[in-house]
């Protein structure tokens, strides 16, 4: 037998807008929304994923997607993985697969994408923007870049993804950080350095991490409310660039002691060390997250406390 040349390619398809067919009241599977492609420059395998609508996404079902695709490269020697996933929860699912998949990004190009008009839309996005994240994931030029967002020929880095408006084509942005490329007569040009790869982490992720958004004169018996519920960390959405309330310094302090830890975020990702406010907390013990959404920050945090408690979630947030 001759060398294989062409790439090979794991569509995980999990439903979603991208593949609903409200005329119809039908979900399309994978293997229909391939039908609605051109020739593609790869050999896609198609498996279709079990999955609750992106808004209300579980834990379990993010797990299985970054486990499956880690496995393709590092397993079942795929040159590249592609997920269709709802908007809603997207960036978070990404960022949390980008964790998971460490080194192994190396091995194969990780794009996720979907759509924000229905597949029976006339002017539907689904089709290009499945055929641009295949013809991504195919292209060594992305392998060692991280998992990637590819929406409208855009592409972002899931670490900097995060939604910015549901209703158009170019859903998602990466600022303040800049995006990370495009897609050009089906290839990936990159214009950014990606960030860098994270290790690979050590133990399961924990599933129980709140995210609290704070207000003025907001009393400590919302934060107790969580950690009663048994949250095993706390983000905070601080307003502005990431401000919290002086109320709860005290109950951050106590988080810190009891091996909570307490990660405060801007309302919008800001770059620069955070606000006066952001660092009194600091002070209190609360570790600062300026460049990332609460949903970020919600994934990291799980996956630090897969591996310890307040100090393996400082090591998370300094890299």
């Amino acid at each position: 037998m001759g060398d294989r040349v062409t790439n090979r390619v794991l569509l995980i398809a999990t439903g979603d807008v991208i593949a609903q067919r409200p005329a119809l009241a039908q979900v399309a599977s994978g293997k229909d929304l391939l039908a609605h492609l051109g020739p593609v420059a790869a050999e896609v395998v198609v498996e279709d994923l079990l999955a609750e609508p992106s808004w209300d996404t579980s834990v379990s079902t993010m797990l299985a997607i970054a486990r499956r695709a880690h496995a393709a490269l590092t397993e079942d020697g795929f040159d590249g993985v592609v997920v269709t996933h709802g908007v809603d929860n997207l960036e978070e699912t990404a960022f949390l697969t980008d964790l998971l998949v460490g080194p192994a990004a190396a091995l194969g190009g990780i794009v996720f994408t979907g759509a924000t008009r229905h597949l029976d839309d006339l002017s539907s996005d689904g089709p290009r923007n499945l055929a641009s994240a295949l013809s991504v994931a195919a292209d060594p030029a992305v392998r060692g870049a991280g998992v990637l967002v590819c929406f409208d020929d855009e592409l972002h880095a899931a670490r900097w993804a995060r939604l910015a408006d549901p209703t158009r084509p170019a859903a998602f942005t990466s600022a303040p950080f800049p995006r990370l490329g495009a897609v050009s007569e089906m290839k990936a040009a990159l214009v950014a350095a990606p960030p860098p790869l994270h290790p690979r982490p050590h133990g399961e992720p924990e599933t129980d991490v709140a995210v609290i958004r704070t207000y003025s004169g907001m009393p400590a018996a919302v934060l107790n409310a969580a950690v009663d519920a048994g949250a095993r960390g706390i983000v905070f959405e601080g307003s502005g660039a990431g401000n919290v309330p002086v109320e709860l310094f005290a109950p951050i302090m106590e988080l810190t002691h009891w091996e909570i830890p307490a990660v405060v975020v801007p309302r919008v990702p800001v770059l620069g060390a955070g606000p006066y406010g952001a660092k009194l907390a600091e002070k209190a013990g609360a570790i600062l997250a300026p460049g990332m959404t609460a949903g970020h920050a919600r994934v990291a945090l799980m996956v630090a406390l897969g591996g310890g408690g307040v100090r393996a979630a400082r090591a998370m947030f300094q890299t």
